[in-house]
């Protein structure tokens, strides 16, 4: 399916995702909200369509944020599959390291036991969701155990601030070998899909000072930044990342402030305590 791709949200593989659905956390999805707003109502359902690996499968999205009594407000959406159906084995075909994983220790369960199942830190798989011009259409993309390990050795020993211009710039200039690589070029993607979501949240401001950069000039200069470097966390999820604009992000690399993640505050090597002027997704506490 060739279309123009939005992200919408990566998808830690569980037990749920593999073999009936998954709930979108639509509050820290800028992009989807805004396209979800435009069909979908509180209590609505809607048939979707799923492509992985170029087929299609289909799918129900659910607003089911819709009973007054759970007094919240802000909707919550999930998408669901029939257990078993050809999407979910397709699902479990591609995450068949996760799926032996979780399968395995189901059975070991005592019965009447509930509790989930996780995949060990160093072996989570991941399914990245992109919208299309399409409002009943999602494009899918799988990162598997072996893309990451790929990534993690690919990784070593080069430069944070490279890479994050790659992210933020489209920069081409680090192993050639690596970004030609499909399953590079589809987490760097999703990187920098993140970070442009992000960006489209703060209204290009900087999460530090606030400023909004080269507005005079009809430009919008601003970059994504991990909190944890990417080239030793590969954690490109949201919670890892601000927005900054490029003075506050050229002095974080140069003097490498610690970041005090419960205050959501920097803290400088010469005792300067810098904290957030802007935050809407960042939660530590």
């Amino acid at each position: 399916m060739n279309s123009f791709e939005n992200y919408v949200y990566k998808a830690e593989v569980n037990w749920s995702l593999l073999t009936e659905g998954l709930t979108l956390p639509v509050e820290n999805q800028v992009i989807f909200a805004r396209n979800m707003g435009t069909f979908l109502q509180r209590g609505e359902s809607k048939e979707i369509s799923l492509y992985l690996n170029g087929k299609r499968y289909k799918a129900h999205i659910y607003n089911v944020n819709f009973d007054s009594k759970f007094n919240r407000n802000k909707d919550t959406l999930q998408i669901r599959y029939p257990r078993n159906g050809n999407f979910s084995k397709a699902l479990q075909i591609c995450f068949s390291s996760s799926y032996i994983h979780i399968e395995s220790q189901r059975m070991l369960r005592l019965p009447g036991d509930r509790t989930m199942i996780k995949v060990p830190e160093e072996r989570k798989e991941y399914l990245a969701i992109y919208t299309t011009e399409y409002d009943d259409s999602y494009v899918l993309e799988t990162i598997e155990a072996n893309d990451i390990l790929l990534l993690r050795q690919a990784v070593q020993n080069n430069s944070e601030r490279i890479f994050e211009s790659s992210f933020n710039y489209d920069v081409e200039d680090f192993d050639a070998d690596m970004i030609e690589d499909k399953r590079i070029v589809k987490i760097r993607k999703l990187n920098r899909k993140i970070g442009d979501n992000l960006k489209l949240l703060y209204g290009y401001r900087c999460q530090i000072c606030g400023r909004l950069i080269g507005e005079d000039y009809g430009a919008h200069v601003v970059e994504a930044h991990h909190i944890d470097y990417f080239v030793s966390s590969l954690n490109n999820d949201a919670n890892n990342q601000l927005i900054v604009c490029p003075n506050h992000h050229s002095i974080i690399h140069e003097i490498n402030p610690v970041f005090d993640r419960p205050k959501l505050i920097y803290i400088y090597p010469n005792g300067i305590q810098e904290g957030l002027m802007i935050n809407q997704h960042l939660n530590f506490n």
